[in-house]
């Protein structure tokens, strides 16, 4: 962008900033109270931003409210666990039950089985499971039992990929990620990918990846990309490991379902637990069978809360009453025509703008040319982005700052529309700011 371009850009989101801080100043009294007993008034990395952070006060159906009395339309769905919106009467039904019958019981529960086969009939990769607190548990449990099985430690994982706090590899790697022998691979590469592979051969304990990129900008698997994978990994005796905490809701049985491609083992979190803390890792039955404590020889999982009576309860009453494999095809099905009416109102606007995503997951991007790679998605306008979300949520739509949405349940046709609305207003008046990224490109 030219000198002028980068002014103008910086112009727009100091306004942008100057009427977020001026209509949110609840929100800022809040943050600043927070920074006195938590670093930078935070518990949750994600959720800060600049100039401060939103206090949220409640949430009903599809709607937040702000600490200043805003209403939004959610559409960011709590990174995806949201499913359920904030108050689906089933699931508030299923944690009155669990609270009616005690809570921290200090023993096995009849719902835990259940709810285990539930999940073991949904998602057929999964012979046997067992219960985490998270999707960055699940899938250290899984890490943990690839390299004590195979006696490796060298796991192939993709630049973009996130697996959990201390398993992100946004930018290729974190200095607080687990001290696994990481090798970092392009995602969607078959060439490299397949050359890496063959370097590491016998050294390679698991392969971990996610069928579609989440945090990394929803950006699918290739097919081909994900048969290399399964074809390399039974031909070098490592372990596949597909991470699905996000992405199982793109169809009734995941994206393992979708591509038709099984992996060894398989990692869930996010929507399964109904809004609860929850995580899940299994797969192929002789390899979960080592964390059988019947064994002399098992492998220890403890974790006091991994059969918590609110998730095992919510969990049960989402995935058999709520979202159904009816209920998952409709919503992925309104995903992806939403997706495509977007792409189509930048179309017609002639901007370099393109959602990405499946189904009910989506990321706003600004940029031209096709998105493969978490490079790809780097190389893109990240300060268009950044005025986007600040937009958006002056309009009263709240979604990841990164341009993420994910659509719950709660989300009807008319919110998608008046979103459409929002999106369409947004690329008119900040066509200047577009005109000036493509005089750029033509330099």
């Amino acid at each position: 962008m030219s000198k002028n371009g980068k002014a103008a850009m910086a112009a727009a989101l100091a306004e942008a900033h100057h009427r977020y801080e001026q209509t949110n100043r609840l929100s800022l009294e809040y943050h600043r109270t927070a920074r006195a007993f938590m670093p930078g008034g935070n518990t949750r990395s994600i959720l800060f931003h600049r100039p401060f952070p939103l206090a949220i006060e409640r949430g009903r159906g599809a709607r937040l409210w702000d600490a200043d009395g805003h209403e939004y339309s959610n559409f960011l769905g709590e990174y995806t666990a949201g499913l359920f919106g904030h108050s689906h009467p089933k699931i508030r039904a299923a944690i009155e039950a669990a609270l009616d019958q005690g809570l921290n019981l200090s023993a096995h529960t009849q719902s835990e089985a259940s709810f285990a086969a539930a999940v073991c009939r949904r998602f057929s990769p999964i012979e046997l499971v067992r219960f985490t607190n998270s999707g960055t548990e699940a899938n250290l449990m899984a890490l943990a039992a690839a390299t004590a099985i195979t006696g490796r430690r060298k796991v192939l994982v993709f630049d973009g990929g996130y697996h959990g706090g201390v398993l992100n590899f946004a930018t290729g790697g974190a200095p607080t990620n687990v001290p696994h022998d990481f090798v970092v691979g392009t995602y969607n590469d078959l060439e490299r990918t397949a050359a890496l592979l063959q370097e590491l051969g016998a050294q390679c304990a698991a392969i971990l990846v996610e069928p579609m990129l989440g945090s990394g900008g929803c950006i699918p698997a290739e097919r081909a990309f994900l048969e290399l994978l399964r074809t390399e990994a039974s031909r070098h005796g490592a372990l596949l490991i597909f991470d699905e905490v996000m992405t199982s809701r793109l169809s009734p049985g995941g994206l393992q379902e979708l591509h038709g491609i099984a992996p060894d083992l398989m990692t869930l979190g996010k929507y399964i637990g109904g809004g609860m803390s929850i995580g899940a890792f299994g797969g192929r039955a002789p390899i979960m069978a080592r964390f059988d404590p019947a064994s002399a020889a098992a492998f220890a999982h403890a974790g006091t809360f991994n059969n918590n009576v609110l998730t095992m309860r919510a969990g049960l009453a989402a995935l058999t009453e709520i979202y159904t494999p009816d209920v998952a095809t409709r919503l992925n099905a309104e995903g992806d025509a939403f997706r495509a009416q977007l792409n189509r109102h930048a179309a017609d606007a002639g901007v370099p703008v393109q959602v990405t995503g499946m189904g009910s997951l989506g990321t706003v991007h600004f940029a031209r040319g096709k998105l493969r790679t978490a490079a790809d998605v780097r190389n893109g306008e990240q300060e268009l982005k950044e005025l986007f979300y600040f937009d958006m949520l002056s309009r009263g739509f709240y979604l990841a700052r990164r341009g993420m949405y994910a659509l719950s349940l709660e989300i009807s046709a008319s919110d998608r529309s008046r979103f459409q609305v929002a999106f369409t207003a947004f690329l008119d008046e900040r066509q200047d700011l577009f005109d000036r990224v493509a005089e750029r490109d033509r330099q």
